[in-house]
């Protein structure tokens, strides 16, 4: 059973806030830690992200999903290279993506980009949003990444959904609390090819890009939920594959 009160205890919590950069940094150093091994959990919740800056992204937005999807591809190389490293250093990474139904235009997009992670043996699952209602009555799950049993981050946007860093919370029985609540709807959820066959695959227009703009980052939208962070704005997008 999830602890119900973990994923609100993130919000809580005090920590340190990190900008993007500062929280990229140390971050890496987390995962270069030989104190950090086993299980990095990554918990996404909104259904849409600012990806500016974001090469697919860009060529999505000007309406060739075609090209969006080949730049996905020619990651293929670099993507191997980070599971290697990542599995030599005791690590491994685990993501657990929330879908709503039907996906956004977003979600589409970025699935794109997961079923090559997946491929190149990254782990993720997708778990319908339904599936979380009674952990989500206060306000929704909150973006979260978990490095063994010793940090939290919660992952901050503004409010257009641009990467803002992240508040990193020291408290090696709330990571435990966490990661467990993680692992449990983990196990709930769907693998990802799964997903990305049926929702994603069947019908998918490659040439189609965002149309009418349905499930892009609204910018005159309405702020995130509380706790969520404020105002970094759209940042320049760090080297290599990973996003935000």
């Amino acid at each position: 059973m999830t602890d119900p009160h973990a994923f609100e205890a993130v919000y809580e919590a005090r920590g340190t806030v990190l900008g993007r950069a500062d929280y990229h940094a140390d971050a890496k150093a987390l995962r270069e830690s030989p104190d950090i091994t086993g299980d990095v959990w990554k918990l996404e919740r909104s259904q849409r992200f600012d990806e500016s800056g974001d090469e697919a992204w860009e060529a999505y937005l000007a309406g060739d999903m075609s090209r969006a999807i080949a730049i996905f591809e020619g990651e293929r190389e670099r993507l191997r290279e980070q599971v290697a490293r990542y599995a030599g250093l005791g690590l491994r990474m685990r993501r657990l993506r929330v879908a709503e139904w039907p996906p956004s235009g977003y979600l589409r997009w970025e699935m794109h980009s997961h079923r090559v992670f997946v491929e190149c043996g990254y782990e993720i699952a997708v778990l319908d949003a339904e599936r979380i209602g009674s952990l989500e009555r206060r306000r929704p799950l909150p973006e979260t990444m978990v490095y063994g049993d010793r940090v939290v981050y919660q992952v901050l946007y503004d409010r257009w959904w641009a990467p803002a860093g992240a508040k990193r919370i020291d408290d090696p029985v709330l990571a435990r609390r966490v990661a467990d609540a993680i692992a449990v709807l983990y196990a709930r959820a769907e693998p990802f090819m799964d997903f990305y066959r049926r929702e994603i695959a069947r019908g998918a227009e490659p040439g189609a890009g965002p149309g009418s703009g349905e499930g892009l980052p609204a910018r005159s939208g309405a702020a995130l939920a509380d706790g969520r962070g404020a105002g970094a704005g759209v940042a320049a997008r760090p080297q290599g594959v990973r996003r935000r």
